[in-house]
């Protein structure tokens, strides 16, 4: 049964937008703020961890050690990748999409992909981490989001990770939790709303949209934890 939810977003926009209304505690940590709630009968924790990877991995591993939560929960905004219809998004997979072998020998010429901590030698051999189960009355699309230390602002590289990597969106967190997540053996979710498509004009998208996708997702991801 979940009764406890953990809440990481990279920028703290996303984590602000989560009850923000609603009283709560909040407690000092090394890696920031914390903010807890209850929310339709449940403890929620949020945090916002900061950009990357490592910074998302290691709230990860601090809210678990400190606060035991039942599932961990990524909200928050990405880039769009795909022609996958939406502006909001259930995250049913997620990979790392920097993980590999960089590498020019004989007729290879590229990044070769790699499970999440695998060895990185031999034929490319991965899997993307799954997500819980979507509850059908939320009724969101469901995408898979590749995640990497870098903000994609190029349409080639945005090719790439549709062509390739079959992803819809792109960020810089969420793989990172769900790779914890399978560690623990702790279920994890996301939502994510779309600010920008990854491209040139990214920049100036994902601030002029972030306020308005963080409250999207914020406003998903309660009616997430109301069906749970």
């Amino acid at each position: 049964m979940i009764e406890h939810i953990a809440i990481i977003t990279g920028v703290q926009d996303e984590a602000d937008a989560f009850g923000r209304d609603h009283p709560a505690q909040r407690i000092g940590s090394p890696l920031g703020d914390i903010r807890q709630q209850d929310h339709a009968g449940k403890q929620v924790t949020i945090i916002c961890s900061g950009i990357g990877k490592v910074h998302a991995g290691a709230a990860a591993l601090y809210l678990h050690t400190s606060f035991q939560p039942d599932l961990f929960l990524v909200i928050g905004t990405a880039g769009h990748v795909s022609s996958r219809d939406g502006d909001c998004f259930y995250l049913r997979e997620s990979l790392q999409a920097d993980y590999g072998t960089l590498e020019r020998f004989g007729e290879h010429d590229g990044f070769t992909h790699y499970n999440a901590g695998a060895w990185p030698i031999g034929p490319s051999d991965w899997q993307p981490f799954q997500s819980h189960p979507m509850p059908e009355a939320l009724a969101l699309p469901q995408a898979r989001i590749a995640t990497a230390d870098c903000f994609v602002k190029c349409p080639e590289r945005s090719g790439y990770l549709r062509d390739v990597l079959k992803a819809d969106l792109v960020d810089m967190e969420t793989a990172a939790v769900a790779q914890i997540a399978a560690v623990l053996n702790i279920p994890w979710a996301g939502i994510k709303a779309v600010t920008d498509g990854a491209n040139g004009d990214s920049s100036g998208d994902f601030q002029a949209n972030l306020e308005r996708a963080a409250n999207r997702a914020a406003s998903e991801a309660a009616r997430f934890i109301e069906m749970l």
